[in-house]
């Protein structure tokens, strides 16, 4: 069990999503490990609109209406957007019925509130943990490249290597979406923690693991066990799997439990020339190549221990 006498400022990246919304509440259940300075919003699974919305949603059913929510980049930086309400429904939160957020939506751009942010804290204290897409952490780079530096790490989900695609044959979809801000993200130089399908899909929410969710009892249990069954008709139809993975509670779990996981630092580029393989996660598990690590790939989760502290930490809210 890993100790922190500190918890650790994070700002959550985000386009919510049913899997993202766990990933929040596990955040916002976890104040010894975890401080949560703002979650900004990006398109994604549904069109900005719909994510910094949900956002808002989130942090109600947390009780935690005083999280500042600020939308960001509404398109990928070079393509169209591509979204994913064939797996999170209209909503991207589909599943439980949850009452129209009153807690406001902050007016400061997310890229501004990050950019901000890393430079107002001190250098190496803040970790980025985007779940979508990566352009609003491409674009504070760009921005303002000062910040790079300043970034204690940034752990984020996204890519695959044996797995490969889920949205293309090769692409994992939060790299697909926006395949340009993943090369500038991978290529920065800022400590990288990479959670990949390989991962994601061995924390299976199965039917067993949803039970414990809803007989909490309490509106977070129920709302987070009805997300799971919405969201899993889709991977249990496509996979044959025996539920649906938590892909981006795996960023909150690490956080919290780094020893749950274990990976390897390997060089990973990111494919933005070929449609073929667009947004494909190049990833040197073998190391063959000569080209310097730039990320710890993770490779393997203990999903008990995954799905214990995940259901201990919900009952908290």
């Amino acid at each position: 069990m890993t100790l922190h006498t500190n918890p650790q400022k994070i700002i959550i990246d985000t386009d919510p999503g049913q899997d993202d919304a766990v990933a929040i509440l596990l955040a916002l259940a976890s104040p010894e490990e975890i401080e949560v300075l703002g979650i900004t919003a990006v398109a994604g699974n549904v069109p900005l609109a719909l994510t910094q919305r949900n956002a808002r949603m989130i942090c109600e059913l947390a009780g935690r209406p005083d999280m500042r929510v600020f939308a960001g980049c509404d398109r990928p930086l070079g393509r169209d957007l591509v979204t994913a309400e064939h797996v999170h429904g209209k909503s991207g939160l589909d599943g439980p019925v949850l009452p129209e957020p009153q807690m406001p939506l902050q007016d400061q751009h997310a890229v501004d509130f990050i950019v901000q942010t890393l430079r107002a804290e001190p250098s190496g204290s803040v970790t980025l943990c985007p779940l979508g897409p990566l352009t609003n952490i491409a674009m504070a780079m760009e921005k303002a490249p000062d910040i790079i530096p300043r970034i204690r790490q940034i752990v984020l989900m996204g890519g695959a290597y044996f797995q490969v695609g889920n949205i293309t044959p090769a692409a994992e979809f939060n790299i697909y979406v926006d395949p340009q801000a993943a090369r500038i993200v991978f290529r920065s130089g800022a400590p990288l923690v990479v959670m990949p399908l390989d991962v994601t899909h061995k924390a299976l929410v199965t039917a067993e693991r949803n039970d414990r969710f809803r007989a909490l009892g309490t509106r977070v249990g129920v709302a987070v066990a009805q997300m799971t069954e919405f969201f899993e008709r889709f991977d249990k139809e496509k996979y044959g799997s025996l539920g649906a993975p938590l892909h981006d509670p795996c960023v909150t779990a690490w956080l919290i439990r780094p020893d749950l996981f274990s990976g390897r630092h390997i060089n990973v580029e990111i494919e933005t020339a070929s449609e073929l393989t667009m947004g494909m996660t190049v990833a040197d598990w073998w190391r063959v190549t000569k080209r310097a690590p730039n990320a710890l790939f993770m490779g393997d989760v203990d999903a008990d221990g995954f799905f214990d502290l995940l259901t201990e930490r919900l009952a908290r809210l």
